[in-house]
């Protein structure tokens, strides 16, 4: 894969910085620079992650987000969500939402989720949501068309040192997902979701295959009758 060199402003009240960040791939970079990149809209369609207990610190994704990634995106939310309505577990799900955990860790998710009593106290703002201030999601999902080793492992530590409860990774390629238990300092393979009261993790799978061949409203209406 070809990594982009992007110029860099200064930050505010500091030198310029001398080298652009190469995007695509873990660098070495200061909370101050990560933040400069949040605040900049030359990189509002980026994904932006840091985690200070790495050594190479932050990662800029610019890559594109294609269709078989999108709809795998769309799907996921519809059937969580589906799921949750017709258990009555309550939920609050944000799609492509930022997280900042000041100094430490920062991230964009393509799904989190709040569940059970954390439902009511997700945030709504406009503004990165500060988890020093803010409950850390319980369920964050990332969706994986061309950043599956990444999601895997740098990820995969990120989101256990923030402190989610479960995270997901979703394999476009493959049509396979990758569920994940947070424990206290690892995390372990799981094939249904304890966060979400037993939810299979192979009929999700089996909703995604479906996709392939049915429209999201077909999957939609297999999904119904399964959680009914």
């Amino acid at each position: 894969m070809k990594m982009t060199a992007i110029a860099t402003p200064p930050l505010k009240n500091q030198e310029s910085i001398s080298q652009p960040f190469v995007t695509d791939q873990w660098i070495s970079a200061t909370w101050d620079e990560f933040v400069q990149i949040l605040e900049n809209p030359q990189y509002v369609d980026s994904r932006c992650y840091y985690d200070k207990n790495q050594i190479r610190q932050m990662r800029i994704e610019t890559m594109p987000v294609g269709s078989e990634h999108a709809d795998d995106n769309t799907l996921i939310i519809f059937a969580i969500s589906l799921y949750c309505t017709l258990a009555t577990i309550p939920a609050r799900g944000l799609t492509n939402c930022s997280y900042t955990k000041t100094g430490f860790q920062g991230c964009q998710p393509d799904i989190s989720y709040y569940i059970d009593e954390s439902a009511s106290l997700a945030p709504r703002s406009n503004s990165v949501v500060n988890l020093d201030e803010f409950a850390v999601p319980n369920l964050v999902i990332e969706i994986s068309s061309s950043t599956l080793n990444d999601d895997l492992g740098k990820k995969r530590l990120l989101y256990e040192q923030l402190g989610t409860s479960e995270y997901w990774v979703v394999d476009v390629q493959e049509v396979k997902i990758f569920a994940f238990e947070m424990l206290s300092g690892g995390s372990r393979q799981i094939t249904e979701s304890k966060l979400l009261g037993g939810l299979a993790i192979a009929d999700l799978e089996a909703a995604l295959k479906l996709s392939r061949e049915k429209s999201q409203s077909e999957v939609g209406a297999w999904l119904i009758q399964k959680y009914s």
